[in-house]
C-alpha cells in the first residue's frame, strides 16, 4: 500500500489526477487535500468519492500543523503538489494571494514532509514530493526565431520533429526563469523551493512545467469554458488585444497520464517539460471553438462570430508560451493521445452534456454547500 496525498484534487487537472490515480491503483490510498476555494469543486469527483481507497481532506496548505498531522496520520509517501492560485489575471489584482498560497503553502508543504519522513526509519528511501508547474515561468517568446523563420501554426497535434523543423524557439528544462506576472513569479519562487529542498536536505523532488491545459472540469473563468458557456447563452467573448497572443494546448487527460508516468518512473532532482506541441492563436482557438459549438447546437455556420468583443489588453500579457516536451518522450516515452480537434469536441460536448455543472458553478451555490458542510473558510 502507497499513501499518496495529491494536493488540489478538487480543481481542474487535480480531479482528473486523483480519478486516474484512484481507478488505476487500488492498492493505493489516495488521499485528496483541498481548501475547497472558488475553483475546488467535489462534483468533479462524484464518480470515486465513495471508492475505498479515497479519502477527502480540507484543508489548507498554509497551514504547517495541519499539513504535518495530515502528512504523519495517514503515513504519506508521495506527494504530488497541484494546489495553486493559478489566474493571471487574478493574481495582477491581488498579488498576495498568490504568493501566501504559491510561495508559502508549498514551503509549509516541503517542510511538513521534511520532518515527517526524516523521523522514519528508512529516511527518505521510497518517498518523493512531486511539484506541478506552469510555463509560464519561462517568461515570453518571440513568434519567430532570430533569422526571421515562422511556422504555420499547427491544426493538430504534430509530432515534435515536425514541428521543430520550423526553427521555432521553445521553453527547454534549461530555459531560464523569466517571469513576467505575480501568478508566474508565485509559481517561479515555489519550483524554486522544491529545488532547494533536494539540494539543501536530500528530498527526492520532481518538477514539471506544463503548458494550458483543456477539458472537462475546468473552472468556467479559463478561455475555453467560458466561450463555450457564453455561446450557449448568446453572451459576448471576449478577446484581449488583438487575439494574436499564442499558446501551447494540451488535453487534460494527457497531462494527467504524464503526471502518473513521471511520478513511478521520473528521476529525482529532474525537470520534465509537458507540452502537446500543439500552437494556436488565441484568436484561431476561439474559432475553432465557436464552430465546434454551433455546429453541435444545430446552429448555423459562423453564427457566433458576431459574438466576439476585442477589449483592452492584459497588463504584462505575455506574446508566446511554446514546450519542448522531447526530453519526456525520449526519456519516458509519453506523448499526446488526441488530434487537438478530436480534444476540442470531447471537451465541448462534455460541457454542453454537463450545463447543470457549469450553471452550479456560474451561481456560487456549490461554495455555500461546502461552507455549511465543511465550515467556512
Amino acid at each position: 500500500m502507497k499513501n499518496i496525498l495529491i494536493t488540489g484534487g478538487a480543481g481542474f487537472i487535480g480531479s482528473h489526477v486523483v480519478r486516474l490515480f484512484v481507478n488505476k491503483y487500488p492498492d493505493y490510498h489516495i488521499v485528496n487535500l483541498d481548501k475547497l476555494t472558488y475553483a475546488g469543486n467535489l462534483a468533479n469527483l462524484r464518480d470515486i468519492e465513495d471508492r475505498p481507497n479515497y479519502t477527502f481532506v480540507r484543508a489548507d496548505i498554509c497551514d504547517f500543523d495541519m499539513m504535518r498531522r495530515i502528512i504523519e496520520e495517514h503515513r504519506i509517501d508521495g506527494i504530488i503538489h497541484l494546489a495553486a492560485e493559478s489566474h493571471v489575471d487574478r493574481s495582477i489584482l491581488d498579488p498576495f494571494t498568490f504568493a501566501r498560497t504559491n510561495v508559502m503553502g508549498t514551503l509549509s508543504l516541503l517542510q511538513a514532509a521534511k520532518i515527517y519522513w526524516e523521523s522514519l526509519p528508512e529516511g527518505y528511501e521510497g518517498k518523493l514530493f512531486y511539484h506541478i508547474s506552469t510555463d509560464e515561468v519561462y517568461g515570453a517568446l518571440e513568434l519567430t526565431d532570430p533569422e526571421g523563420i515562422e511556422s504555420p501554426f499547427t491544426t493538430t497535434a504534430s509530432s515534435s520533429e515536425h514541428h521543430l523543423a520550423f526553427g521555432r524557439k521553445f521553453f527547454l528544462e534549461t530555459t531560464k526563469y523569466n517571469p513576467h506576472s505575480p501568478y508566474s513569479a508565485s509559481k517561479a519562487s515555489s519550483d524554486h523551493f522544491v529545488r532547494a529542498y533536494h539540494d539543501t536536505y536530500g528530498m527526492p523532488t520532481l518538477v514539471t512545467n506544463c503548458s494550458n491545459n483543456y477539458g472537462p472540469y475546468q473552472f468556467p473563468e479559463k478561455l475555453i469554458p467560458l466561450f463555450i458557456n457564453n455561446i450557449r447563452k448568446g453572451k459576448p467573448l471576449p478577446v484581449y488585444g488583438k487575439g494574436e497572443n499564442v499558446r501551447d494546448w494540451l488535453f487534460v487527460e494527457d497531462h494527467a497520464r504524464a503526471i502518473d508516468l513521471i511520478f513511478h518512473k521520473g528521476k529525482p532532482a529532474e525537470t520534465y517539460n509537458i507540452g502537446g506541441f500543439n500552437e494556436w492563436k488565441n484568436i484561431d482557438l476561439i474559432r475553432v471553438v465557436i464552430r465546434t459549438v454551433d455546429r453541435l447546437l444545430g446552429n448555423p455556420e459562423g453564427h457566433s462570430e458576431r459574438l466576439i468583443t476585442y477589449v483592452t489588453d492584459r497588463k504584462g500579457h505575455d506574446m508566446r508560451y511554446a514546450i519542448d516536451s522531447r526530453k519526456l518522450q525520449a526519456e519516458l516515452g509519453w506523448e499526446p493521445s488526441l488530434q487537438f480537434e478530436e480534444g476540442i469536441e470531447k471537451t465541448v460536448r462534455w460541457y454542453l452534456d454537463n450545463q447543470e455543472w457549469i450553471d452550479n458553478i456560474t451561481s456560487g451555490d456549490y461554495e455555500k454547500y461546502y461552507d455549511r458542510m465543511y465550515g467556512d473558510r
